[in-house]
């Protein structure tokens, strides 16, 4: 290599090498001044990478990836060690927790001793899901929109459900009615990305839902354009290539029973006002709805599950918008076909899962996964929501979420789809 192309490469690799020992330097001196206490966290006011021009060559990047690599799990060990010294023992929590909106004083949580269940081996459970999952991946006859197209074709806004916990280098993609808020209240200790008086949370049920569900809580990869420009990508892929990475699924339709109860049986007013009352004029002919949610259920004006159900086959839907994530389906929140996940917990068996991850993620020390709902939405009720359903719509439901069932192993609710 002649002089005057190590010359220009090192004008590109100085200023890259500079800023990532300053990260790594903060990273591990402490950032309790900042808000989200990651090594990947703090703004750059441009939106780019300072040092690097506009129009420099970014493929000499490709040369330092190696590097970037390195010297990332070298940090990640530091980060570790450092954790370890001051990381404490679990701390119980409080007997009850404080309901911080009506739907968990409503739902409530189920604080009695589970009876002794045959313990799982979660080992080879492990296994047939990652090998379901990437079998069907790889079937060329299984398709879905969006199975075919790589990591680098992902928008951004697409990737803003993997929070990221570079303290113990761990990538969570949380699915909305999948035990989220107590998963995401776990990201929030194990990252300390949220100070009470100072201090971070401790016990994961101290933590208000209104903050867990605050999006500038958590780093998710979807921020790291604005942070680092072009040179996100090559954070995000290092990242997965070496933190654990994993996400918690359901079986779809019920996921879908869960999502109308929470957010049209209960009085929600987002949701009233975004989606209730289109659906209301739209499949139940009502006009000159009241503006509140109050007033609307005092008027016994609810969205029916068959209302939500036209909602969503209707393809003026999805042109108007992308469905809310409380109901899009799994394959378009978390992108398992292009993110090689490291484990797969179901809903339905919660509380073995969540306990078996903890220990792989060698936290269980630090927290206990907070018990789950005493409601929780059963299997069971399938064949009485989708009752007065047409055998027609359940069809058209079960393609349209078909990619959910079987990259993640659930049968096909053959019942529901028969006449």
């Amino acid at each position: 290599m002649t002089k005057a192309r190590w010359f220009r490469l090192s004008v590109v690799l100085v200023p890259i090498l500079m800023i990532l020992l300053i990260i790594v330097y903060w990273d591990n001196v402490g950032t309790a001044n900042f808000y989200l206490h990651t090594s990947f966290s703090r703004p750059h006011s441009s939106g780019a990478i300072p040092g690097i021009a506009e129009g420099e060559d970014w493929e000499a990047l490709r040369d330092v990836d190696e590097f970037l690599a390195k010297l990332l799990s070298s940090s990640v060990k530091q980060n570790s060690s450092v954790s370890k010294k001051t990381e404490q023992p679990l701390i119980q929590g409080s007997s009850k927790p404080v309901a911080s909106n009506l739907e968990e004083n409503v739902r409530g949580y189920d604080w009695s001793t589970h009876d002794a269940r045959a313990s799982l081996d979660q080992e080879k459970l492990q296994v047939e899901r990652q090998r379901t999952l990437r079998e069907f991946c790889a079937n060329s006859s299984f398709t879905f929109p969006t199975k075919e197209r790589s990591f680098d074709d992902i928008p951004n806004y697409e990737l803003n459900h993997l929070i990221v916990d570079d303290r113990h280098g761990i990538i969570y993609c949380y699915v909305p009615k999948v035990a989220c808020t107590n998963w995401k209240r776990v990201m929030i200790v194990l990252s300390e990305s949220l100070l009470d008086q100072g201090v971070p949370y401790r016990d994961p049920l101290d933590i208000p839902r209104e903050h867990v569900h605050n999006t500038s809580t958590h780093l998710t990869f979807n921020k790291f354009w604005r942070r680092y420009g072009k040179f996100s990508r090559h954070l995000m892929k290092i990242k997965l290539k070496k933190y654990t990475k994993f996400l918690f699924v359901r079986d779809p339709f019920v996921r879908l029973i869960s999502a109308f109860r929470s957010k049209f049986e209960l009085e929600n007013e987002e949701f009233y006002r975004r989606f209730a009352i289109p659906m209301l004029k739209l499949y139940s002919n009502h006009t000159n709805l009241p503006t509140s949610v109050s007033e609307a259920f005092g008027a016994g004006l609810k969205v029916s599950f068959s209302d939500f159900i036209q909602y969503l086959l209707d393809p003026r839907t999805e042109k108007m918008a992308p469905f809310n994530e409380h109901w899009r389906q799994v394959y378009r929140l978390c992108h398992p076909c292009q993110i090689d996940y490291d484990f797969i917990g179901k809903l339905e068996t919660l509380d073995e899962d969540a306990a078996h991850l903890l220990q792989l993620l060698k936290v269980d020390r630090l927290l206990r996964f907070p018990p789950s709902y005493r409601n929780r939405t059963a299997s069971s009720w399938e064949d009485d929501w989708f009752a007065k359903i047409p055998l027609a719509w359940r069809r058209q439901l079960y393609k349209l979420y078909e990619a959910d069932f079987v990259l993640f192993g659930y049968p096909k609710p053959e019942n529901l789809l028969k006449d």
